[in-house]
């Protein structure tokens, strides 16, 4: 007899039939099952755009924030709970473009979050216009003589930055990129999954263009040796490797020193200080 799935839902997919997000999802789910997770324990967190729906198609706590905000609003959500596997969905245009000023400062902080980057060099959502990782001469729906700025290698900035596990899978692959989800959830401090999304509707190359480019990386590799890894991506094949990339040295994490002070219980759970405490924090703050 099979087991229930604890994490479906009676929400309707509004993807493309066939759409390669649908692997993400069947892999995100698949990851959270092996981590023996249950619903409450995990919180989704979106901005806009066509990755941003993945979580509505989950059964679990999920928010959706605003365009590029995805990695605040995560932020947030893990200050006042730690307990929460929280884990961010986003697409490149929303969390490379929007959001970039959020996810270089997530890499200085270090919280203890996944997040998780569907890139397929477009903005699907808003039909076809260039995104920060279109290649430099590809059509996209305003580009139409070809895209001219160089596109972002967002992985090699977050090696080039201390992010302490940086990865990229790709959707028509969910096993391979379910056990890479599995180890960056498990991950303690902020973990980077860029996840190969090919669009079926608006880009030109058909998934197997895709497919037949993928570049897994070798089992010599040393993803703890970080000249290594920026290596691999900074080379012409770079924009299809897959894999484990960077596994960086253990750092602080944010909220640690924080929570050490306050104590280690979730400010979700300590309700609203009393009234006196703020007012009293409030006279020392003007007198200084």
């Amino acid at each position: 007899m099979r087991a229930p799935d604890r994490f479906q839902n009676d929400v309707e997919i509004q993807w493309c039939p066939e759409c390669p997000n649908f692997g993400i999802l069947t892999a995100m789910k698949g990851a959270l099952v092996a981590l023996n997770k249950n619903p409450q324990e995990i919180c989704l967190v979106s901005g806009i755009g066509q990755a941003a729906k993945l979580p509505h198609y989950l059964r679990c706590n999920f928010f959706n924030g605003l365009h590029g905000r995805a990695i605040p609003v995560a932020l947030g959500i893990h200050t006042v709970n730690p307990e929460l596997t929280t884990i961010v969905t986003t697409g490149e245009g929303d969390c490379y473009g929007e959001g970039g000023n959020h996810l270089l400062h997530a890499f200085r902080r270090n919280p203890n979050i996944t997040v998780v980057v569907h890139n397929n060099e477009i903005y699907a959502l808003t039909k076809g216009q260039g995104s920060p990782t279109t290649p430099v001469g590809e059509f996209r729906s305003l580009q139409v003589r070809g895209v001219e700025m160089t596109p972002l290698n967002m992985l090699a900035v977050a090696v080039l930055h201390d992010c302490p596990f940086v990865a990229r899978g790709f959707a028509g692959d969910p096993e391979q990129l379910k056990a890479l989800l599995v180890e960056a959830i498990r991950f303690e401090g902020m973990a980077l999954v860029e996840v190969i999304q090919p669009c079926i509707t608006w880009v030109r190359h058909p998934v197997s263009w895709y497919r037949e480019r993928l570049r897994p990386i070798d089992d010599t590799h040393n993803p703890e040796d970080k000249e290594a890894a920026l290596r691999l991506l900074m080379g012409k094949e770079g924009r299809f490797i897959v894999g484990c990339i960077y596994k960086g040295p253990k750092r602080p994490m944010f909220g640690e020193r924080f929570r050490q002070k306050v104590g280690l219980e979730p400010l979700a759970l300590k309700g609203f200080p009393d009234a006196s405490i703020t007012l009293n924090l409030l006279a020392q703050f003007k007198n200084q």
